[in-house]
């Protein structure tokens, strides 16, 4: 056990020599753990994710924008788009991120998750840069690049649970991962160095960290258990059919779907609806739109670190936790939608939104870490899981928000169509409430462990008249017991060993050899006369 010291060598066979570069610049961060620089480096990774996905919608309005001249409003419409192919674009992007979830959180399982997700954003971005080019070739092309970075960008959120699982200890699995996900909400697009400061400083667990320091690796380690020493599954011993029948995992899958729908229709529709709604300009849509994620960016550590004091003072349980935190993020947001429906003025419209937004940032402290509690060896898996299920919000969403607000460009028309948006918004809230307040659970799941290694049967003597070995079954082999999730395994005692006498065949045995001469014996000093 690890007595609180610091160490200069961790504890682990796996800890690898440095780098080239390591000689030059260590790998880490200053004023940050080794675990922490993974989760901020992760966070900038969705930031660079999400700006690229959001930014189609904000150059769809530039667009169509409308100006005032001498002669009266005119629009500018370079491309022409139709209601048709526009829902086309927006719904490409789903189309190409719905396959790659499952297969993500399976390849994150099975090779290094941080690779997978740093490789990831950066196809995503060279696709990004090649969209301006694609547009003026025609909307074909542009959804061929949309589906192509959906398709990379699949493997990112499976991924990120996949390094969690290596790096995340029980207790502070809701900080690390929602400081990750807030990087989803901030949406600023830092730039691409930042890849390569994700390929030195972060690495596939902590073991293999060459600079970490010995109090770091060991508080991770011990917590995880053998956890993260346990093999992974393959395709056929993973658990599919208790996937498809824990209420648990469908409570979870309910939540990401609910949760994916208002996400897009925020993402996609939030700066239409304050243009067409209040006749607010481009510029001016786009930074009221931008306000409400960037509170819920700080919101979405602190529900975090919230979250783990209520675990880990045991004031709350992990269940009651998860529920707490998901059912009052949806719930708050689904209440401020409702307001957001009724609202006529832009400035009361812009306080409910970005309240409503703040809010559900909360949520991410419930389903979105849910799958480290039910199942740590497979969350990468269940997060690919219930993240495809719930892309097909993402995909359906902008067909039908674009069928509802056909007529959006008619003062009239446009409160009806964008109040009837709101408030089925936050029907779809209430429902995910329901499923996951009822089905919901944040304990390991039975059959989240994986089956026990079965153990070797004794070996038995031949005959009477051979030599007589200690019947004892043999020791098992390393890293067969079960892992340990959450705890320390206790080491397994050590077999006691059968006293076998006058036998050097049997190992452990004692050989009692007989003396061939008499025990040496002190002599006496001799005496003046010469004797002794």
């Amino acid at each position: 056990m690890y007595d609180g010291e610091d160490l200069e060598t961790p504890p682990s066979p796996e800890r690898p020599p440095p780098r080239h570069i390591d000689k030059y610049v260590r790998a880490e961060c200053p004023c940050l753990t080794a675990r922490y620089t993974v989760a901020l480096l992760a966070c900038f990774g969705f930031s660079i994710m999400f700006g690229m996905r959001c930014n189609m919608s904000m150059a769809k309005l530039k667009m169509t924008e409308k100006h005032n001249t001498s002669s009266g409003v005119r629009e500018d419409t370079p491309f022409n788009w139709s209601v048709s192919v526009e829902s086309s674009i927006d719904s490409s992007y789903f189309a190409g991120y719905l396959i790659t979830q499952v297969p993500g959180g399976y390849l994150a399982s099975m090779y290094p998750a941080n690779r997978i997700f740093g490789a990831a954003i950066f196809a995503s971005a060279i696709f990004n840069m090649a969209i301006p080019g694609a547009m003026s070739l025609g909307p074909a092309a542009v959804v061929m690049l949309k589906v192509a970075q959906g398709f990379v960008e699949g493997v990112t959120y499976p991924s990120c649970h996949g390094i969690w699982r290596m790096w995340a200890p029980p207790m502070e699995r809701s900080r690390l991962a929602t400081l990750a996900f807030c990087g989803t909400y901030a949406g600023i697009v830092i730039g691409m160095p930042l890849y390569f400061l994700w390929l030195w400083l972060v690495f596939e667990r902590p073991s293999k960290h060459p600079h970490i320091s010995g109090k770091e690796l060991a508080y991770i380690e011990q917590s995880l258990g053998t956890a993260s020493q346990a093999a992974m599954p393959g395709f056929w011993s993973t658990p599919w059919k208790e996937f498809a029948t824990s209420t648990p995992v469908y409570a979870i899958i309910v939540a990401n779907f609910c949760r994916t729908w208002n996400f897009c229709l925020l993402v996609i529709f939030q700066s239409a609806y304050f243009n067409t709604r209040f006749n607010m300009q481009i510029t001016e849509s786009g930074f009221v739109g931008a306000i409400p994620h960037l509170i819920m960016t700080s919101l979405v550590p602190i529900g975090g670190m919230m979250a783990d004091y209520l675990r880990k003072n045991n004031i709350m349980t992990t269940t009651n936790v998860r529920k707490l935190f998901n059912c009052g993020g949806f719930g708050l947001e689904a209440f401020f939608f409702v307001l957001v429906a009724y609202a006529d003025n832009k400035y009361v419209a812009t306080i409910e939104l970005t309240l409503g937004v703040a809010c559900s940032g909360f949520a991410i402290s419930g389903y979105n870490v849910n799958h480290l509690d039910i199942a740590p060896r497979y969350a990468s898996i269940l997060m690919g899981l219930s993240n495809g299920i719930g892309t097909i919000a993402g995909f359906v969403v902008p067909i039908v928000i674009d069928y509802m607000t056909q007529e959006k460009d008619k003062l009239e028309k446009a409160i009806t169509e964008w109040r009837e948006v709101f408030l089925m918004g936050a029907t779809v809230h209430f429902i995910g409430i329901t499923i996951y307040g009822i089905f919901a659970s944040g304990e390991l799941q039975p059959w989240a462990d994986p089956p026990p290694t079965a153990y070797d049967a004794p070996m038995k003597p031949i005959s009477d008249q051979e030599t007589t070995f200690s019947e004892q079954p043999s020791a098992p082999l390393k890293g067969s017991e079960p892992p340990a999730y959450g705890a320390i395994a206790p080491p397994r005692p050590p077999a006691p060993q059968q006293h076998v006498p006058n036998n050097p065949f049997v190992s452990g045995a004692l050989y009692q050899a007989e003396p061939i001469q008499p025990p040496a014996e002190s002599y006496q000093d001799l005496t003046d006369d010469g004797t002794y």
